[in-house]
């Protein structure tokens, strides 16, 4: 996958680096994490990518880092590929960043006048590395859980959707949402504009219907 540090082992050690700081340090934390009415009342609006750089505890920093770093990878590789190296770059920064900063805007409308609420986490951006992943194997397949990537992609985005409805638990399920969904629709226009070819291989893909699993 090339040589050199990757922008995505960068990103990596960014986020490790603050959320490790923000785990002792609770009003650092607190200056960095989503809050709607701070956005709002203050227009601290740096909150709304500050976020995605820290986590509530280990669990959440390491589930987070091991996605992007194992899907963030291949998807600034792709990208490097397709677009050049500088172009691809910044694209899997426009991605990433992106889908954090616009997979919290549904939480900012929506808790905007409650001063109790905050959110934290790269939930968001990992969703799009995701969605990014599936448009250049959507039926490729998954060792866990053994399906096809399209299968969970789509089972992802209901539960997501029905969760962030139901609003019984602290998991960012919006932000998972919309996150993925700015992950599909980001890199197709990027397709779009720069490589056209790439939807009709993407679509071709699609419709050419599921693989045979290949661990069985």
């Amino acid at each position: 996958m090339g040589t050199g540090i990757s922008l995505t082992l960068i990103i990596v050690i960014l986020t490790g680096i603050v959320s490790y700081q923000a785990f002792s340090n609770i009003s650092m934390k607190e200056k960095l994490l989503l809050h709607p009415r701070s956005i709002k009342k203050h227009k601290e609006y740096y909150r709304f990518l500050t976020h995605g750089f820290v986590h509530a505890d280990w669990g959440h920093l390491l589930i987070n880092m091991y996605v992007l770093y194992v899907f963030g990878r291949q998807i600034e590789y792709a990208f490097d590929m397709i677009f050049s190296p500088s172009l691809g770059k910044i694209l899997f920064l426009g991605l990433y960043l992106g889908a954090i900063i616009l997979s919290s805007l549904p939480d900012y409308f929506k808790h905007k006048h409650n001063p109790y609420y905050g959110a934290l986490g790269a939930s968001g951006g990992t969703s799009a590395i995701v969605f990014a992943f599936i448009i250049f194997g959507p039926w490729e397949w998954f060792r866990f859980p053994p399906l096809p990537a399209i299968v969970i992609g789509i089972g992802f985005l209901w539960y997501s959707s029905y969760m962030g409805k139901k609003g019984i638990d602290n998991i960012g399920h919006d932000a998972h949402f919309w996150g993925a969904v700015f992950g599909f629709v980001f890199t197709m226009t990027m397709f779009s504009i720069f490589e056209p070819s790439r939807v009709d291989i993407f679509l071709g893909q699609l419709l050419s219907g599921p693989k045979p699993p290949p661990f069985f």
